[in-house]
């Protein structure tokens, strides 16, 4: 009787410290659920620095580390940009092609949590070229998580603007930064 009591206290002891516990092999549902995003572009030009933005709601729920949509897909509308300085806008639109490509687009996939932050696969079509990236980090930030893409011009088959008879250059080098907004 002694074993059988000793026996089941050890197996409800395991029970409780083991059984409790999830198995790693198991997929978790968490959500992350985005209710805005911003999109910035930012650079130097001989003038100065420039800063582009566009802000625009939208809501999607991505389920992270799982079989469920885990996809974030949005078009972006090159015509919303807003550089702060209408001739600055005009020259980005202008620069972009945005009577010719009116619409980028953003593919983050295969979103899983990475610490505090998320490691994906992102897809970035702006003109008429795609960039891809497999290992894209997203950063953590109070109530939004966001990333930071370098590249320049010429990446995605552009020339700098140059304005003035040469005055004011752009500098080939930009920096786009997505934001999106956690609820």
């Amino acid at each position: 009787m002694f074993k059988r009591c000793i026996f089941l206290i050890t197996g409800l002891a395991t029970f409780f410290l083991l059984g409790s516990a999830k198995p790693s092999f198991f997929a978790d549902d968490t959500t992350l659920v985005i209710n805005k995003i911003k999109i910035e572009i930012t650079g130097l030009s001989t003038v100065g620095h420039y800063n582009c933005s566009s802000i625009f709601a939208t809501k999607d729920t991505i389920f992270l580390n799982s079989n469920k949509k885990n996809i974030f897909n949005t078009a972006i509308k090159m015509t919303n940009f807003d550089c702060r300085n209408k001739i600055m806008t005009r020259d980005l639109q202008g620069t972009v092609k945005a009577t010719e490509f009116p619409n980028s687009n953003v593919a983050i996939t295969d979103i899983k949590q990475f610490g505090k932050n998320y490691k994906c696969s992102l897809s970035f079509f702006i003109t008429d070229k795609t960039l891809k990236y497999k290992d894209f980090y997203l950063y953590t930030a109070n109530d939004k998580i966001q990333g930071t893409l370098n590249l320049k011009f010429s990446d995605i088959g552009l020339e700098p603007p140059i304005k003035m008879a040469g005055l004011i250059k752009v500098k080939d080098d930009i920096v786009i930064n997505f934001y999106l907004y956690k609820d």
